[in-house]
This record gives structure tokens, C-alpha cells and sequence, in this order.
């Protein structure tokens, strides 16, 4: 607009006035008779939502227009969030349900892949009374990207956004396409204001008052003819009076100006809110909501995989070996009682180290007896204040015999119910029928099971063969926190160069005998004298409250591979993944001769 009171079009605000306002001036001030009640198509959002955008709304539009990566969202944050960059994602068309009707896909491409726009010659006729739209030329064919937005509705809600074909970036930036169109969003908060009584000379005036808050909701370019386009349709069947907002005034030659000691609508607005807010963001985290301070986590993170990790060339992800044990090394009172060692501050550490990680392994054994939720309680992970299912793990249970029954209300699946973690994995070994049930229930709430078929003589599954098959599933980092058996295991030679870290806190208690303890099998040197079976690294010590924790690596003299047993069968089979019940009961039906696995 320039500082004559034109805008773009060359039509003036005195114009404007005169169009939405058939009274004189003296009554511009006075409400609509349509304030009372909303009408039925009213948006759903008005100007609060713009001067209290949702958290972080910059990056995550910014996220959503590069999508680099697959990215993953509860559905009512994509419902909330996409509205946000649909000036850039077109949808072109949607393929429709899958045979369980859970699954829909719908297939967007970047609004500049369309062909560039020219007017016509000759405009179609239009509606009586309806003006003509100005339309500009609008360069197309610039951009190829596309995505596929696929929406889950089973055990929870979910919705995927990947790129679709091979990876590629806009030929733009997301400030362009601000420039060209403007969001479903903005064009709302416009509209709604309009609906409210309100001029929208005065409307633009307003929303264009906190420039940070606009910009970051994508409005940087808009326009005082956007608010006008927005409200047509609706001002065309209202002809009653419009106004301009209370401590604003109509200045002829200058617009809708604020007036003297006026306090702008974007402060009263934020700081009538942002209290509740504050306290609206505190109340809705769950309570048991974990926070672990940064500056604690400088001691750890030189021991944890670094987060644009990628999987070694050997196959392997990096793997983090952590639990808490008491002064006597005992994990607990005794074989299946769950027994609570770690400490407020060293919990928290715990959580924080989950969220650094892809995936979390236990046995069987602690699944039974825990009933663990296996996800991440930390401030800012999925479903406690942050996106999605960011910092959340993928839980892995290693059951080879088919020994853990889920239900709707073991705690892991309560826990995906509820937004706030992911479904198990479960690993098994060939030879044991399961439910096709079973299979399927896991399959409703986002988890499968895995088949292994690579196993030692002792038809026990081999520790590498079961890292490599989560790799092969995109796994990157693994954190194992038990129990007592898979510990042991992994601290032998011929297991213990698959561990890149262990983190162990020591809580200042004794249990006693009976429990389950961490004691590696006993070592000897070339002449049989006894000797230290295990003695680690890099060590550093910290306190976290009552409880010691030691970050450590396994020497490579440590860690070298023994020769395994040769197994009894043919060579290794690839891993074999069950996408469907027939198959998860064709596979698991093939007997083979032996006895349960001992692993747990």
C-alpha cells in the first residue's frame, strides 16, 4: 500500500469504505446486527490464532515444505499444522483405502508443477453483481516435487508424509510461494474477522500489526485485497455496516490508523493469552512427564550415536548397552519381581538417553515381569509436548518361543493408544506357531513380528544376526536395557564388539543374594590362572542425585569375535518380515525339531 492510501489495484480506501459501508461516517463505530451469533459456516479460526500461532509454527512450516525425510505426525497435528503450507502442496488425487479401509492415501505435488497461468481474453460471464476477479499471470511448471500423505486409523491415529519417486528439493524457496499464494490460515483469520463486524481495510490493518507473528505464518505478503477476496463471497450477501476495530480510526488519506495511547490489538491479545497458554502447554503434558537438564547431558552425549548416525559398513547400528544395578550388581530382589534402583535425576537421564536412540531392546523375561511402557517420558519427546513421535524408540522384544501376550491393555499398547509411544517389535525363531490373531492385533496398532532364521548350534538366535535385521529396517541405534540374561550375553567376548557404549548407574543400595546379577562368565589367560573378565575404557563418572553413573567403552582386545558353534542347518536364510497374518501362520507353522530357545 503506498502512502497515499492506494493499494495495488489503484482503489482507495475511501473506496473501500464507501463499498462496504453505505453510511456516513458517524456510524462506522456501531456493531452489526450479525455479532450476536455466529453464522454456521463461521471459520474456525479467528485472530487469536494468528497472534498465538502454535509453537514453533516457522519451522515446522518449514519442515513440511522440505519434507527431506519421512516424517510422521498424530492426525490432529497434521489437521492443525497442514493448513499452514497449503499454498505450496497441491493434491492431485487420492487413491483411495486399503482392503482393511484403515489406510488413505492422497498424493500432493508443489503448486508450481502446474502449467504457468495466462488469462483469457474474454473473461465467462459472472453472477450479477459480482465483480470481476483481477487475476495475474502465474509462472508454473517450475517445480517436480511431489508427496505421498498416507493417513492411518487403527489402534491410533497417524499420518506419514514422504516424498514420492527419488529424493529431490523445490527449485524454490518456501518465501516464494508466500509471495505467490497466500494459506488456507491467513485467508481465514481474514475472513472470520470480517464476519465479526469489521472493515477489511481494518482487518489488514490489524493483522499486519505484529510482523514476526505474520511472517512466520506465512503472511508476509499479504495483501489488504487478500482480506477483500477472502470476505467477497460473504460480504456480498451482508450488506450491513462494517466497522473498524475498537481504538482504531478511519483517516482519510492514510488509511485505518491506531489512535493516540491506543495499545495495538496484537499486545492485548498475546498478553491476555499467553498466561493461560503457559499454563494451558504445562497442563496438557502428561504428569509424568520427565525433564533432564542440558547441561547434564554434555557428559553423555560423546557415548551416544550422533544424530545424523547412519548404519556402519558392516551392517551393524550403534549399539548402547545401559542398566541400573545395585552395590552388589544385582538388577533386582530376585528372577520376576520388578525392583525400582534408579534415582529422580538418573531416570531422567534414562529417558533422555531413549530419545537418542531408534530403538529400545529388552528379553522376554523383563517384558513379562515389568509390563514396561518402553517409551520416552522426556519434555519435548511425542505425545509430552512434542511432535509427533519425535524422540520416541521403537521397542524391540526378543521372544523367541512366542511367550509374551499382548493385549489392549498390556502397557505398551496403552501407551501407543494414548499418542505417547510406539508399537513393539517382536523378534522370533522358526519352529513356533503363533495366533494369526495375535499377529493381526499387533498389526492394528502399528507393530509386526520379525522371523529369524539365523541361529548357532544351540538354536539360539545370534546377537549379530538380530542387530543386522533391525538395520535392514532402517534401525540406526539400538539401546539395550535388559534383562539380566541379554546383559551377560552381550558383555562375552564373542558378543561384546557389537556394544559401541555402556552407561551403567549404580544406585547406593545392596539387594543381597538371590537377585538377578550382572557377573560376565569368568576369563583365563593362556595358562588357566583366572583374570578379569571384563575392564573397559574411556571411563567417566558422574553423580546424579544419590546414583553414580559410568559411561565406559569395551576394549577391541576386549570385544573380538570368538568362533561361534556352526550351526546345525544350512547357510544363514535372509531375515524374513511378516506383513500379514497368512504369512506370519504359513512361516511360524514349520516345524523344526529342537528345544526352546534359552535366550530370552
Amino acid at each position: 500500500m503506498s502512502d497515499d492510501g492506494h493499494d495495488a489495484n489503484g482503489d482507495t480506501l475511501a473506496d473501500e469504505h464507501r463499498q462496504d459501508n453505505p453510511s456516513d461516517h458517524d456510524q462506522v463505530d456501531q456493531p452489526g446486527p450479525h455479532e450476536a451469533t455466529a453464522p454456521s459456516n463461521y471459520p474456525s479460526r479467528t485472530i487469536k490464532d494468528l497472534f498465538n500461532p502454535p509453537r514453533n509454527i516457522a519451522a515446522i512450516r518449514q519442515l513440511l515444505f522440505d519434507v527431506s525425510e519421512k516424517i510422521e505426525l498424530h492426525t490432529h497435528e497434521f489437521d492443525l499444522y497442514w493448513p499452514y503450507v497449503d499454498n505450496v502442496w497441491v493434491r492431485q488425487h487420492r487413491a483411495g483405502t486399503d482392503k482393511t479401509g484403515r489406510y488413505r492415501t492422497d498424493y500432493y505435488a508443489c503448486r508450481l508443477q502446474r502449467p504457468t497461468y495466462t488469462p483469457k481474453a474474454v473473461d465467462k460471464p459472472r453472477p450479477e453483481g459480482t465483480p470481476t476477479r483481477k487475476k495475474q499471470i502465474r509462472e508454473g511448471g517450475k517445480c517436480h516435487m511431489k508427496l505421498k500423505v498416507v493417513r492411518y486409523e487403527g489402534g491410533y491415529q497417524a499420518v506419514t508424509i514422504t516424498q514420492l519417486g527419488d529424493k529431490t528439493e523445490h527449485l524454490h524457496d518456501l518465501d516464494t510461494m508466500d509471495r505467490i499464494k497466500r494459506s488456507t490460515v491467513l485467508m481465514e483469520i481474514a475472513r472470520s474477522e470480517v464476519m465479526n463486524g469489521y472493515m477489511p481495510a481494518s482487518v489488514y490493518t490489524v493483522m499486519s500489526e505484529d510482523e514476526a507473528k505474520l511472517t512466520a505464518s506465512g503472511g508476509r505478503y499479504l495483501k489488504r485485497e487478500d482480506v477483500r477476496n477472502a470476505s467477497q463471497a460473504w460480504r456480498q450477501q451482508h450488506k450491513e455496516t462494517l466497522r473498524v476495530h475498537e481504538g482504531y480510526r478511519y483517516d482519510h488519506g492514510n488509511g485505518i490508523v491506531r489512535q493516540n495511547g491506543t495499545v495495538p490489538l496484537a499486545e492485548t491479545v498475546t498478553s491476555t493469552l499467553a498466561v493461560d497458554l503457559t499454563l494451558s502447554y504445562y497442563a496438557g503434558l502428561p504428569p509424568n512427564t520427565l525433564t533432564f537438564p542440558v547441561e547434564n547431558r554434555t557428559f553423555l552425549d560423546s557415548y551416544l550415536p550422533q544424530k545424523d548416525a547412519t548404519i556402519a559398513e558392516d551392517g551393524l547400528p550403534h549399539v548402547t548397552l545401559t542398566y541400573a544395578t545395585s552395590m552388589d550388581s544385582s538388577l533386582s530382589l530376585a528372577p520376576g519381581i520388578q525392583t525400582v534402583l534408579s534415582g529422580p535425576q538418573s531416570k531422567a537421564m534414562t529417558h533422555y538417553l531413549r530419545s537418542r536412540h531408534d530403538a529400545i531392546l529388552v528379553g522376554v523375561r523383563t517384558a513379562l515381569a515389568d509390563d514396561p511402557a518402553l517409551n520416552c517420558r522426556l519434555e519435548g519427546a511425542g505425545g509430552y509436548g512434542g511432535l509427533g513421535w519425535e524422540g520416541q524408540p521403537r521397542p524391540v522384544v526378543i521372544d523367541p518361543a512366542g511367550r509374551w501376550l499382548l493385549t489392549p491393555q498390556t502397557r505398551v499398547i496403552r501407551t501407543v493408544s494414548e499418542g505417547k509411544g510406539k508399537a513393539p517389535w517382536i523378534i522370533m525363531a522358526p519352529g513356533f506357531s503363533i495366533d494369526p490373531n495375535r499377529v493381526e492385533m499387533l498389526r492394528y496398532y502399528g507393530g509386526k513380528h520379525l522371523g529369524l532364521t539365523d541361529y548357532d548350534k544351540r538354536w539360539r538366535l545370534r546377537w549379530e544376526a538380530i542387530l543386522k535385521a533391525l538395520a535392514a529396517e532402517g534401525i540406526k541405534s539400538v539401546m539395550i536395557e535388559g534383562g539380566g540374561m541379554v546383559i551377560n550375553e552381550l558383555l562375552l567376548p564373542q558378543h561384546s564388539h557389537l556394544v559401541n557404549s555402556v552407561i551403567v548407574t549404580v544406585a547406593p543400595t545392596y539387594l543381597g543374594r538371590g537377585g538377578v546379577t550382572i557377573s560376565p562368565a569368568p576369563n583365563q589367560d593362556q595358562f588357566g590362572r583366572p583374570q578379569a573378565a571384563l575392564r573397559f575404557k574411556n571411563v567417566r563418572w558422574q553423580s546424579f542425585g544419590e546414583d553414580a553413573v559410568m559411561c565406559g567403552r569395551i576394549p577391541a582386545t576386549e570385544g573380538q569375535p570368538a568362533p561361534e558353534p556352526a550351526a546345525t542347518t544350512a547357510p544363514p536364510r535372509p531375515v524374513s518380515f511378516f506383513n500379514s497374518s497368512v504369512d506370519a501362520q504359513n512361516t511360524f507353522q514349520r516345524r523344526i525339531p529342537q528345544s526352546e530357545p534359552s535366550q530370552p
